[in-house]
């Protein structure tokens, strides 16, 4: 009887020297976190993290409210977001991990590869509403947005369209999965996506920020010699508090192996 109870308080010693992690948040940022926390895994026997998306604003909600030790976003933290931490009597720790270029995808059927952010905010904004508007067939236009709790939906406000409204009834999509495929399977349709996700059922549009004098392709090169316009930096924000915790899995995914996984996923690493 005894040896039964020491092998039980030897399980509970091994059990207690587990180090359990909850990351969550941006679908864009999901991809790395989910490859660097296997490979971390791999060689940190005893750290277990427990990855999951929901959108910026979910991850960062769950930061706030104590259920989540680090929260992965596409976008920076807002003013009152930051002063909820405050007034919990936390400090907020805000890391860059990556950059990421948005790109925008339609229909491979379409025969519009060009498009200005001008026409862009035309387009999401509701004010251009026919493809023949921008060169195309004449085919009613159908734009896709993220929902309004994904950083990719803040971000693309801000940058694309000038902080205007989105048009009123918009489809709203709650990962960059569902967006590729319902662009992939409807004709008429425009959407936007972090690069890594990008495949060959949708067509990626060149961009320009000066007038249409120079149209970009979204690319690793393009973002990393910044001639992309629409890149961003992605996010980790932790309490603190949790550093010795959570400090690392951080380490790891800014040191030479995490930033090649970042480039393997298919974003832009911190070089």
């Amino acid at each position: 009887m005894k040896k039964v109870i020491v092998f039980a308080l030897g399980i509970v010693a091994m059990v207690s020297q587990v180090n359990a992690q909850k990351i969550k948040g941006s679908e864009t940022v999901l991809p790395i976190t989910q490859k660097a926390a296997e490979v971390f895994m791999k060689s940190n026997a005893n750290s277990r993290i427990t990855v999951t998306g929901g959108g910026s604003g979910v991850g960062i909600a769950a930061l706030i409210e104590g259920t989540t030790d680090i929260a992965q976003a596409s976008r920076k933290m807002k003013f009152d977001e930051r002063q909820k931490v405050q007034e919990g009597g936390n400090t907020l720790k805000e890391v860059i991990i990556a950059y990421d270029a948005m790109a925008i995808i339609v229909n491979p059927a379409n025969k519009v590869s060009n498009l200005t952010r001008e026409q862009l905010e035309g387009i999401f904004t509701g004010k251009i509403k026919n493809w023949k508007e921008v060169g195309g067939e004449d085919l009613k236009i159908i734009p896709y947005a993220r929902e309004t709790s994904s950083g990719t939906y803040e971000f693309f406000k801000e940058s694309v369209l000038k902080n205007k409204n989105y048009m009123s009834g918009i489809m709203s999509m709650p990962a960059n999965g569902a967006i590729i495929q319902s662009v992939g399977q409807t004709k008429g349709a425009i959407a936007y996506v972090g690069l890594a996700y990008v495949n060959k059922s949708v067509k990626d549009l060149h961009v320009s920020y000066n007038g249409g004098k120079t149209f970009v392709e979204p690319s690793y090169a393009n973002a990393k010699n910044k001639t992309y316009p629409i890149v961003r930096p992605l996010f980790y924000y932790y309490l603190a508090k949790s550093e010795s915790k959570v400090k690392p899995y951080i380490n790891f995914i800014l040191s030479p192996a995490g930033q090649k996984i970042v480039d393997e996923v298919g974003y832009v690493d911190l070089k």
